[in-house]
Parts: C-alpha cells; sequence; structure tokens
C-alpha cells in the first residue's frame, strides 16, 4: 500500500479535477490528513447519475447531503428533500458556525450563506400540501402500490374503466371504494352486462388493502388540488434554484404512505418532464433520507417498478440520491445505478457487522492507497470515501475525504422560524385549500338515490295496479251475489221457505 504524497496528490488530481462546474466536497486524505492540494470535486453535469450517501448513525450523512443540496441550489440546480428525522429545515437559514480550521486544512474558503427553501408535507403537519388523484395514480401503479393479485389487478381496471366511460371522477379512497362496493350491489348487473361478473370476494380483499393505506394516512395524500411537479423547479430572481423540504418525520412507521408518496412522485417527473439527453447541469435532484423505508415491506412489484425508474428519469434529467446506513439497505438492481457513492464510517461490532462491511468494501474501486474495508472504520465525523463519476462517465480513484462545512445552520430551525417560512409561501396559498368537487362517490350516490326513487315509483305503480284488480275483482263478486238475491227464482224460492215456516 502506497503512502507516496508525491504519486497521491496528481492521483486524486488527475481523477477530481473538472473541466465545467463542479461542487467541491472537500480534500482527500493521506495517513488520516488532509492534502489541500488533492481536492475532490464531482462534476455538476453527472449529478443526474445517480448516487448513495451511506454510513453509521451520527457519522456525518445528513451534513453531507445539506453540503450538496445547498450547493446544486446555488449553482441554480432545484432539489427535493426527503426530511425524514426532520433536521434539514435549517438549510434555509446561514451558519452560525466557525469552521476556519477545517477549512485551511481542507485548502477551501468557508462561506455562510441560507438557500431559498419550501416547506412540503403529506401529512397533517405544516407546509405546501402535497396531493395527487386517484385517477393520476392509474390502476396500474395503484395495483402495484396495493400489491393486488392478477385478477384483483384486472378488476381495478375494469372499475377504472367504467369510470372513464361514464366520467365518474376518481379523486380520492372514498370515490374508489364507492364504485367498488357498486360494483357488486347496486351496480351489478351493469358491470355484468359490459365487463363480466366481477367476484365479491375480490372486490373485498382490494377493499380491505384500501382501508389499510388509510390507515397510514393515505387519505390525506389523495384528493385535490393536485400537486403540479413544475412547482419543484422555481428559482429566485438571482437564478439561486429552491431546496423544497418535505417534512416526513411523522410517518417512518408507516413504509406504505412512504412508498407511496415517493412512486406517485417519480412517475409524475417522468411522465411530465421533457426528455433532456446530457446537458451541463440536472433539471433537478432528489434527496432520499432513510431510504430503506422506500424498499421496507415492498412488494417485488413495487420494487420493480422503482428500479425502472430510477433506470429511466436519468433521461429527464433527474439524479436520486438515496441516504441510509449501510448500502445493503438498497437492491443491487438500484444500486448498480448509482454514479456517485460516498461513503461514511461503518462500525463492526458484531460478526454480521463485519461481513457487511466486507460487503460493502466491494462496492468501491481497489486503491493502492487506501484498504477499503479497513478505512471504512476509521473515518471520522465529517469524513468519508468518495468515487463518483468524472465528466466521461468513467469511474473517479477512490478517495477518503474530509468533508467541507455546510453554509447553512447545522441545526432545525425554530418553530416560528418555521411558521413564518410556510406563512410566507406562494405555494401554500395555491395547494392548502382542499377542493371537493363532485367525483364518483357523490355520483354514484346520487345515482343509486334516483334508481331507488324509480324503483320505488315502480312498486307503488305496481301496487295501485294490484289494488285496483283486485277491487274490480270484488266488485264483480259483489254484483253477482246481488244479482241472484234479487233475482224472481231466488225471491219465490224464499217466500215459499217463510210461507211453509208461518204455516208451521
Amino acid at each position: 500500500m502506497s503512502t507516496s504524497i508525491e504519486k497521491f496528490i496528481p492521483h486524486i488530481q488527475e481523477g477530481y479535477t473538472t473541466k465545467g462546474n463542479s461542487i467541491v466536497l472537500g480534500a482527500a486524505m493521506l495517513n488520516g490528513k488532509p492534502i489541500a492540494e488533492a481536492q475532490v470535486s464531482i462534476p455538476l453535469k453527472t449529478m443526474n447519475r445517480h448516487g448513495l450517501i451511506a454510513g453509521a448513525t451520527g457519522t456525518g450523512k445528513t451534513k453531507t447531503l445539506q453540503i450538496l443540496a445547498e450547493n446544486l441550489s446555488e449553482q441554480g440546480v432545484p432539489v427535493l428533500l426527503m426530511d425524514v428525522k426532520g433536521d434539514l429545515s435549517g438549510i434555509a437559514k446561514a451558519s452560525e458556525s466557525n469552521f476556519e480550521k477545517r477549512h485551511q486544512a481542507i485548502g477551501y474558503p468557508h462561506k455562510s450563506q441560507a438557500s431559498p427553501v419550501e416547506i412540503l408535507s403529506i401529512s397533517a403537519q405544516k407546509g405546501v400540501k402535497l396531493r395527487a388523484t386517484v385517477s393520476e395514480f392509474g390502476p396500474v401503479l395503484l395495483a402495484r402500490i396495493l400489491d393486488l393479485s392478477e385478477t384483483q389487478a384486472g378488476i381495478l381496471a375494469i372499475l377504472f374503466k367504467y369510470c372513464d366511460d361514464n366520467q365518474y371522477p376518481l379523486l380520492d379512497l372514498d370515490d374508489l371504494k364507492e364504485i367498488i362496493k357498486y360494483s357488486t350491489d347496486e351496480g351489478k348487473e351493469d358491470f355484468e352486462k359490459e365487463y363480466g361478473r366481477i367476484s365479491k370476494a375480490s372486490t373485498g380483499a382490494i377493499l380491505r388493502k384500501i382501508v389499510a393505506l388509510e390507515q397510514q394516512g393515505g387519505n390525506l395524500f389523495f384528493g385535490e388540488p393536485s400537486f403540479e411537479v413544475k412547482d419543484l423547479l422555481k428559482k429566485t430572481y438571482d437564478n439561486k434554484a429552491f431546496v423544497n423540504v418535505i417534512r416526513l418525520n411523522d410517518i417512518q412507521d408507516k413504509p406504505k404512505l412512504f412508498s407511496t408518496f415517493m412512486l406517485s412522485l417519480l412517475a409524475e417527473i417522468y411522465t411530465t418532464f421533457p426528455e433532456q439527453g446530457d446537458s451541463e447541469k440536472p433539471t433537478l435532484v432528489l434527496f432520499i433520507d432513510e431510504a430503506h423505508l422506500i424498499f421496507k415491506e415492498a412488494s417485488s412489484a413495487l420494487l420493480e417498478q422503482i428500479e425502472s425508474i430510477v433506470k429511466l428519469i436519468r433521461s429527464k434529467g433527474v439524479g436520486i440520491y438515496f441516504v441510509t446506513q449501510n448500502p445493503t439497505d438498497i437492491p443491487s438492481e438500484v444500486l448498480g445505478q448509482l454514479g456517485l457513492k460516498i461513503q461514511h464510517a461503518l462500525r463492526a461490532f458484531t460478526a454480521k457487522d463485519r461481513k457487511a462491511i466486507k460487503l460493502t468494501a466491494q462496492n468501491y474501486p481497489l486503491s493502492d492507497f487506501y484498504t477499503t474495508e479497513t478505512i471504512i472504520t476509521e473515518l471520522g465525523i465529517g469524513e468519508a470515501l468518495v468515487t463518483a463519476l468524472n465528466e466521461k462517465g468513467k469511474p473517479t480513484p477512490l478517495a477518503a475525504t474530509m468533508l467541507r462545512a455546510p453554509m447553512s445552520r447545522m441545526d432545525i430551525l425554530t418553530p416560528e422560524e418555521l411558521n413564518g417560512l410556510i406563512d410566507n409561501s406562494a405555494l401554500v396559498k395555491k395547494y392548502n385549500s382542499p377542493i371537493n368537487r363532485e367525483s364518483a362517490a357523490e355520483l354514484l350516490k346520487e345515482k343509486i338515490r334516483l334508481a331507488s326513487q324509480e324503483e320505488n315509483k315502480k312498486k307503488a305503480k305496481e301496487e295501485r295496479e294490484t289494488l285496483a284488480k283486485n277491487s274490480k275483482k270484488e266488485n264483480k263478486t259483489q254484483d253477482a251475489i246481488l244479482k241472484v238475491l234479487t233475482s224472481a227464482t231466488f225471491i219465490r224460492g224464499a217466500l215459499s221457505i217463510l210461507n211453509k215456516m208461518i204455516k208451521r
């Protein structure tokens, strides 16, 4: 293993010198010390090649995410942050800390600077409300989210088709539940005539899965007004891009809702954004903190959908960065798509930990200057192994890096600062008043009401006709009796009997 600084500096400089715009992460280290002449920079044009930020708890992953996000914002690249732990809001305020000593060591000046920020929410927390309609999801994506069988997915597709054919908007989960119940109750004959018989057992299973999604907060996410993803691309007058922070700290224990939201967002971005090809900088960069929540309890169909979108969305100029404790939290098919890897320290407390470290080391290029398995356990807070793609798309050398400090506040906003930021947002005024227009649930209930009225009228008419018929029969019987009683034969007979009784 080489320890020659004369070889190390040109080795790093050759791998990390860029012609276009870049983000300086810090300085490469040799023998545990940063070398100011060996700065590690990530080309801006490769930031749509996706990436990974990994490491044990407390090693600095969130601050690394913060460094990347604020530098992207400064260079006009919009950012979307999934704030699962609730510790990223400080990016809206300039740093008040002194990092002069650290930055002297890495040979890069530090400056304090805030980024323009929007606070978003998919739950009851304050922020710009992110919503989507059931129709926008579509039957295929929704079937994968709900982990439906092939038969159940087919029924869901029929329900969507029926609503499209009859112009019943599917906006929220109430609409979907109503059409499911209608298909096997009041509307059973309609469905059988057009689409064949629908099994009540299958619709019951779909309903149960929808209820499970509602229990995780899905009813807050589905509805109107739908969030337009173009609003993630806002910039200030001086061309700084907004950092959009989505507050997710209250849904950590709701992986189904998190997966639903993420998949919906990625699908909407993919279908909305134009093809970009190779450009000098990305259109949008997403950072998914606690990324294992997306893959936790995800079905194989859902994983396949996520993998597919990750592979394809790069062509839209969108980069996705997964932040998690261990690279093994990410499926290998997704891991293979990641260009930038920033690995903070891992701790080898158990045999399982040591095995995980060995596997993690295999994801990084071989180096003449580091033993990867060893150095992963020796990195300090704010230090990480870095490898990226250069401007030609080739992997850069592995560099143990002392990272620069964030320009923005490392702590969170105070409640007053957070409320002020949200209250002054133009997007809050656009999205935070729910729209409850007439949709499938109301239209179907009205249809059932009218059908019930018609049925009642029909029954009343039948009852009147029956009553009239019976009355007519009764009148005929009475007429016949009266005719008999008033006939001459009956009267003579009656008088004859009466005469005999008197003579006795």
